[in-house]
Protein backbone atom coordinates (compact mmCIF):
# COMPACT_ATOMS: atom_id res chain seq x y z
CA UNK A 1 0.00 0.00 0.00
CA UNK A 2 1.26 3.68 -0.76
CA UNK A 3 2.19 5.72 1.41
CA UNK A 4 -0.70 8.00 -0.20
CA UNK A 5 -3.48 5.47 0.01
CA UNK A 6 -2.40 4.54 3.55
CA UNK A 7 -2.93 8.48 4.56
CA UNK A 8 -6.52 8.36 2.36
CA UNK A 9 -7.44 5.15 4.83
CA UNK A 10 -6.57 7.56 7.85
CA UNK A 11 -8.73 10.17 6.66
CA UNK A 12 -11.69 7.77 5.52
CA UNK A 13 -11.52 6.05 8.93
CA UNK A 14 -11.42 9.21 11.32
CA UNK A 15 -14.14 10.73 8.94
CA UNK A 16 -16.32 7.26 9.56
CA UNK A 17 -15.67 7.88 13.50
CA UNK A 18 -16.35 11.26 14.27
CA UNK A 19 -19.85 10.98 11.83
CA UNK A 20 -21.20 8.37 13.54
CA UNK A 21 -19.28 9.58 17.07
CA UNK A 22 -20.43 13.08 16.57
CA UNK A 23 -23.75 11.78 15.20
CA UNK A 24 -24.82 10.06 18.22
CA UNK A 25 -23.56 12.51 20.63
CA UNK A 26 -26.54 15.28 18.17
CA UNK A 27 -28.72 12.29 17.97
CA UNK A 28 -29.20 12.04 21.77
CA UNK A 29 -28.44 16.01 22.73
CA UNK A 30 -30.30 18.08 20.33
CA UNK A 31 -34.33 19.03 21.61
CA UNK A 32 -36.79 17.69 18.78
CA UNK A 33 -34.18 14.49 18.08
CA UNK A 34 -36.18 11.33 18.61
CA UNK A 35 -33.33 10.14 20.92
CA UNK A 36 -33.42 13.31 22.83
CA UNK A 37 -32.38 12.05 26.35
CA UNK A 38 -30.92 8.12 25.60
CA UNK A 39 -28.25 8.91 27.99
CA UNK A 40 -24.61 7.94 28.75
CA UNK A 41 -25.32 4.25 28.03
CA UNK A 42 -26.16 4.92 24.40
CA UNK A 43 -23.82 7.73 23.74
CA UNK A 44 -20.71 5.07 24.85
CA UNK A 45 -21.94 2.54 22.87
CA UNK A 46 -22.63 4.95 19.64
CA UNK A 47 -18.68 5.60 20.11
CA UNK A 48 -17.63 2.13 20.73
CA UNK A 49 -19.70 0.82 17.55
CA UNK A 50 -18.27 4.11 15.38
CA UNK A 51 -14.47 2.52 16.38
CA UNK A 52 -15.26 -0.53 15.30
CA UNK A 53 -16.63 0.03 12.13
CA UNK A 54 -13.42 2.57 11.63
CA UNK A 55 -11.21 -0.15 11.68
CA UNK A 56 -13.30 -2.60 10.14
CA UNK A 57 -13.78 -0.30 7.09
CA UNK A 58 -9.82 1.09 6.87
CA UNK A 59 -7.75 -1.67 9.20
CA UNK A 60 -6.67 -3.61 6.15
CA UNK A 61 -5.26 -0.15 4.41
CA UNK A 62 -3.75 1.84 7.03
CA UNK A 63 -4.20 -0.03 10.27
CA UNK A 64 -6.84 2.35 11.57
CA UNK A 65 -4.96 4.27 13.66
CA UNK A 66 -7.53 7.31 13.68
CA UNK A 67 -6.16 8.88 16.68
CA UNK A 68 -2.69 10.79 16.56
CA UNK A 69 -2.13 9.40 20.14
CA UNK A 70 -2.10 5.62 19.13
CA UNK A 71 0.03 6.83 15.76
CA UNK A 72 2.58 8.40 18.28
CA UNK A 73 2.43 5.54 20.27
CA UNK A 74 3.59 3.27 18.03
CA UNK A 75 6.27 5.09 16.63
CA UNK A 76 7.45 5.84 20.17
CA UNK A 77 7.89 1.79 21.09
CA UNK A 78 9.16 1.50 17.33
CA UNK A 79 5.98 0.09 15.57
CA UNK A 80 5.57 2.53 13.38
CA UNK A 81 7.46 4.80 10.88
CA UNK A 82 7.99 7.98 12.37
CA UNK A 83 8.14 9.14 8.53
CA UNK A 84 4.24 8.65 7.86
CA UNK A 85 3.52 10.39 11.30
CA UNK A 86 3.20 14.22 10.15
CA UNK A 87 0.71 12.39 7.10
CA UNK A 88 -1.43 10.24 9.70
CA UNK A 89 -2.23 13.05 12.01
CA UNK A 90 -3.11 15.70 8.89
CA UNK A 91 -5.24 13.33 7.72
CA UNK A 92 -6.77 11.93 10.70
CA UNK A 93 -7.74 15.63 11.74
CA UNK A 94 -9.06 16.50 8.23
CA UNK A 95 -11.30 13.31 8.32
CA UNK A 96 -12.64 14.24 12.27
CA UNK A 97 -13.75 18.16 10.25
CA UNK A 98 -15.45 16.26 7.62
CA UNK A 99 -16.99 13.61 9.73
CA UNK A 100 -18.72 16.57 12.06
CA UNK A 101 -19.31 18.24 9.46
CA UNK A 102 -21.57 15.56 7.95
CA UNK A 103 -22.94 14.88 11.47
CA UNK A 104 -23.77 18.76 11.49
CA UNK A 105 -25.59 18.73 8.10
CA UNK A 106 -27.72 15.56 9.17
CA UNK A 107 -29.31 17.56 12.04
CA UNK A 108 -29.13 20.62 10.45
CA UNK A 109 -32.59 21.72 11.86
CA UNK A 110 -31.64 20.52 15.44
CA UNK A 111 -29.12 22.63 15.43
CA UNK A 112 -30.42 25.53 14.31
CA UNK A 113 -33.01 25.27 16.99
CA UNK A 114 -30.68 24.35 19.76
CA UNK A 115 -31.04 27.32 22.05
CA UNK A 116 -28.03 26.58 24.48
CA UNK A 117 -24.96 27.17 22.69
CA UNK A 118 -23.01 24.69 25.58
CA UNK A 119 -25.24 21.54 23.83
CA UNK A 120 -24.13 23.14 20.74
CA UNK A 121 -20.59 22.75 21.25
CA UNK A 122 -20.91 19.60 23.38
CA UNK A 123 -21.87 17.44 20.26
CA UNK A 124 -18.73 18.81 18.50
CA UNK A 125 -15.90 18.64 21.18
CA UNK A 126 -15.42 17.95 24.96
CA UNK A 127 -14.79 19.84 27.69
CA UNK A 128 -14.28 18.71 31.98
CA UNK A 129 -17.81 18.00 33.68
CA UNK A 130 -15.85 19.61 36.49
CA UNK A 131 -13.74 22.14 34.67
CA UNK A 132 -10.57 21.72 36.35
CA UNK A 133 -7.50 22.13 33.85
CA UNK A 134 -5.17 19.68 35.85
CA UNK A 135 -7.34 16.54 36.57
CA UNK A 136 -9.23 16.89 33.35
CA UNK A 137 -5.73 16.10 32.07
CA UNK A 138 -4.55 13.48 34.41
CA UNK A 139 -8.49 12.28 33.51
CA UNK A 140 -7.35 12.44 29.68
CA UNK A 141 -3.81 11.28 30.55
CA UNK A 142 -5.15 8.15 32.47
CA UNK A 143 -8.57 6.84 29.72
CA UNK A 144 -5.61 7.02 26.62
CA UNK A 145 -3.07 4.89 28.25
CA UNK A 146 -5.63 2.71 28.89
CA UNK A 147 -6.59 2.51 25.09
CA UNK A 148 -3.38 1.83 23.77
CA UNK A 149 -2.67 -0.53 26.40
CA UNK A 150 -5.39 -2.16 25.77
CA UNK A 151 -5.39 -2.26 22.16
CA UNK A 152 -1.78 -3.33 22.27
CA UNK A 153 -2.81 -6.14 24.55
CA UNK A 154 -6.09 -7.38 22.44
CA UNK A 155 -3.81 -6.68 18.57
CA UNK A 156 -0.87 -8.77 20.15
CA UNK A 157 -0.51 -12.30 18.30
CA UNK A 158 -0.32 -14.53 21.22
CA UNK A 159 -3.76 -13.71 21.24
CA UNK A 160 -5.18 -14.66 18.00
CA UNK A 161 -8.05 -12.62 17.56
CA UNK A 162 -7.99 -11.98 13.77
CA UNK A 163 -11.15 -10.52 12.47
CA UNK A 164 -12.79 -9.96 15.71
CA UNK A 165 -9.93 -7.71 16.90
CA UNK A 166 -11.72 -4.63 15.50
CA UNK A 167 -14.93 -5.50 17.42
CA UNK A 168 -12.82 -5.91 20.32
CA UNK A 169 -11.51 -2.41 20.71
CA UNK A 170 -14.73 -0.77 19.85
CA UNK A 171 -15.85 -2.99 23.40
CA UNK A 172 -12.61 -1.13 24.90
CA UNK A 173 -13.64 2.11 23.62
CA UNK A 174 -17.28 1.67 25.32
CA UNK A 175 -15.81 0.74 28.42
CA UNK A 176 -13.07 3.35 28.61
CA UNK A 177 -16.78 5.63 28.04
CA UNK A 178 -18.65 3.70 31.09
CA UNK A 179 -15.98 3.40 33.49
CA UNK A 180 -13.90 6.61 32.90
CA UNK A 181 -15.68 9.16 30.48
CA UNK A 182 -17.61 10.95 32.73
CA UNK A 183 -14.88 13.59 33.84
CA UNK A 184 -13.89 14.99 30.47
CA UNK A 185 -16.41 12.93 27.47
CA UNK A 186 -13.16 10.81 27.14
CA UNK A 187 -11.79 12.69 23.83
CA UNK A 188 -9.11 10.01 24.21
CA UNK A 189 -8.19 11.35 20.61
CA UNK A 190 -7.15 14.45 19.73
CA UNK A 191 -8.18 14.40 16.51
CA UNK A 192 -11.22 13.38 17.82
CA UNK A 193 -12.11 16.92 19.50
CA UNK A 194 -9.81 18.85 17.61
CA UNK A 195 -11.43 18.21 14.16
CA UNK A 196 -14.82 18.82 15.15
CA UNK A 197 -13.87 21.74 17.30
CA UNK A 198 -12.05 23.38 14.04
CA UNK A 199 -15.88 22.38 12.68
CA UNK A 200 -17.63 23.99 15.26
CA UNK A 201 -15.21 27.36 14.98
CA UNK A 202 -16.03 27.19 10.86
CA UNK A 203 -19.49 26.07 10.27
CA UNK A 204 -22.25 28.53 9.87
CA UNK A 205 -24.17 27.10 13.35
CA UNK A 206 -27.16 29.80 14.52
CA UNK A 207 -26.07 31.10 18.01
CA UNK A 208 -23.14 28.64 18.40
CA UNK A 209 -20.90 30.89 21.07
CA UNK A 210 -17.34 30.11 21.82
CA UNK A 211 -15.23 26.96 20.57
CA UNK A 212 -14.00 27.01 23.51
CA UNK A 213 -10.15 27.42 22.68
CA UNK A 214 -8.64 27.43 25.94
CA UNK A 215 -9.47 24.12 27.15
CA UNK A 216 -8.67 22.71 23.41
CA UNK A 217 -4.93 21.58 24.54
CA UNK A 218 -5.81 19.21 27.28
CA UNK A 219 -7.64 16.39 24.74
CA UNK A 220 -4.25 17.01 22.64
CA UNK A 221 -1.60 16.89 24.99
CA UNK A 222 -3.22 14.60 27.25
CA UNK A 223 -4.19 11.70 24.78
CA UNK A 224 -0.37 12.11 23.44
CA UNK A 225 1.04 11.72 26.78
CA UNK A 226 -1.29 8.98 28.17
CA UNK A 227 -1.09 7.02 24.78
CA UNK A 228 2.82 7.23 24.77
CA UNK A 229 3.27 6.18 28.55
CA UNK A 230 0.84 3.27 27.17
CA UNK A 231 3.03 2.12 24.67
CA UNK A 232 6.09 1.91 26.50
CA UNK A 233 4.24 0.52 29.94
CA UNK A 234 3.05 -2.28 27.48
CA UNK A 235 6.62 -2.93 25.91
CA UNK A 236 7.64 -3.35 29.55
CA UNK A 237 5.19 -5.49 30.70
CA UNK A 238 6.31 -7.32 27.50
CA UNK A 239 9.78 -7.29 28.03
CA UNK A 240 8.55 -9.13 31.87
CA UNK A 241 6.75 -11.57 30.82
CA UNK A 242 9.55 -13.18 28.05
Amino acid sequence: MSAMGMYFGEFVGTMILILLGNGVNMNTSLGKSYAKGSGWIVVTTGWGFAVAMAVYATGWVSGAHINPAVTVALAVTGNFSWALVPGYIISQILGAMTGATLAYLTFKNHMDQEEDPGTKLGVFSTGGAIPDAKWNFVSEVIGTFMLVFGVLGITNSNNGVGAIGALLIGILVWSIGLSLGGATGYAINPARDLGPRIAHALLPIKGKGSSNWGYAWIPIIGPITGGTIGGLFYNLCLTLWK
